[in-house]
């Protein structure tokens, strides 16, 4: 079960609860995937250019086959979590869609495989799924880390998950699988689930109508209230 354990009002306090969070940088414990990756050629240049990122679909949707990769404009494939940048310029990050608005089937990226594809979580062999649709559009902050073997004495010495920073974006356009959007962090929340630390980071996107009035949780409230 989790449980809230602290909020931050403004994008700026944000930044400092993750600092003290245990989140590390990836690039000293790739896995074989991405070392893979790099012995292929992919270049930063190419990386940068996300305007030409798309998702690829494999397999039919809601099967344990089912898996959705990021690819570049020459087709190849990019891992989501690795290879996208962090920043997106100008205070705002790009972020990776994993499970769209109004759906319910609970996806993830696939840390230990190769190119990290998206794919649907499973509990005993069986594909999961929320009991209802989802609000927003979820996913990750790429090239983040929530790390397992450090303790943050400020969220009840909670570890991280071991898994990418989670993000709730609350615009109004539901997004697709595997979309790289840009957004504006309006907020942290530490979820602290069965032990784990979890951050949830509220953002907007860049591209959303209301994007220019929120800026902090106040602003949330005020236009779009529960």
């Amino acid at each position: 079960m989790a449980t809230a354990a602290t909020a931050s009002a403004t994008a700026a306090t944000r930044f400092t609860l993750l600092a003290g969070a245990g989140l590390r940088s990836r690039a000293s414990r790739l896995p074989t995937a991405v070392r893979f990756q790099r012995q292929r050629g992919l270049t930063t240049t190419a990386l940068l250019k996300t305007a030409d990122l798309r998702p690829k679909e494999q397999g039919q949707p809601e099967t344990l086959d089912y898996r959705v990769f990021l690819v570049d404009g020459g087709g190849r494939k990019l891992s989501p979590w690795h290879d996208v940048p962090l920043r997106a310029g100008d205070g705002a990050f790009h972020f990776i869609v994993e499970i769209p608005k109004e759906s319910s089937a609970k996806m993830e990226v696939a840390t230990d495989e190769a190119f990290t594809p998206i794919k649907q979580d499973t509990k005993k062999g069986n594909l999961r799924y929320y009991p209802y649709n989802i609000n927003w559009n979820y996913g990750l902050f790429p090239q983040t880390w929530e790390d397992p073997t450090t303790a943050n004495s400020d969220v009840e010495g909670a570890f991280g998950d071991n898994d990418p920073v989670d993000v709730v974006e609350i615009g109004e356009r539901r997004a697709n699988i595997g979309d790289v959007l840009k957004v504006k962090p309006l907020a942290a929340l530490a979820m602290i689930d069965e032990g784990e630390l979890d951050w949830k980071i509220v953002a907007i996107s860049l591209d959303d109508p209301k994007a220019s009035l929120v800026n902090d949780v106040d602003d949330v409230e005020k236009h779009f209230p529960v």
